[in-house]
């Protein structure tokens, strides 16, 4: 079993913490946590996403291993986003996150304001 490191420069973990930890990659993620969703209903959930952005974060988590993309046989044809088993593992701990900053945002608002 090979151990990875994200305090080495050229560890692969780095790349992985720098995917699962960009803000539309965590958005995305908890946003397939509430079940599959099509394109234009996570371009709805995910507030300020533009097309190109939420299309490359799919890619990403797609070419990971986090979502799965599923061509959908309807008039006009649609696609569907899902996480996949590994995606799924990620929603504890991204979660977490997302309602630690929903959760602590005021406390850091204040901190910036208190700066001289």
């Amino acid at each position: 079993m090979v151990a990875y490191d994200v305090f080495l420069a050229d560890c692969p973990a780095r790349t992985t913490l720098g995917l699962i930890s960009d803000t539309w990659s965590v958005v995305v993620i908890v946003a397939l946590g509430r079940g599959p969703a099509r394109y234009t209903e996570l371009r709805g959930t995910v507030g300020g996403i533009s097309n190109k952005m939420l299309t490359q974060t799919l890619r990403r988590l797609g070419d990971n291993g986090l979502v799965e993309r599923r061509a959908l046989r309807t008039a006009p044809p649609g696609t569907e986003y899902s996480l996949t088993d590994l995606g799924r593992s990620l929603l504890v701990p991204v979660s977490a996150l997302a309602r630690w900053a929903e959760d602590n945002t005021a406390e850091l608002l204040d901190a910036r304001e208190a700066l001289p």
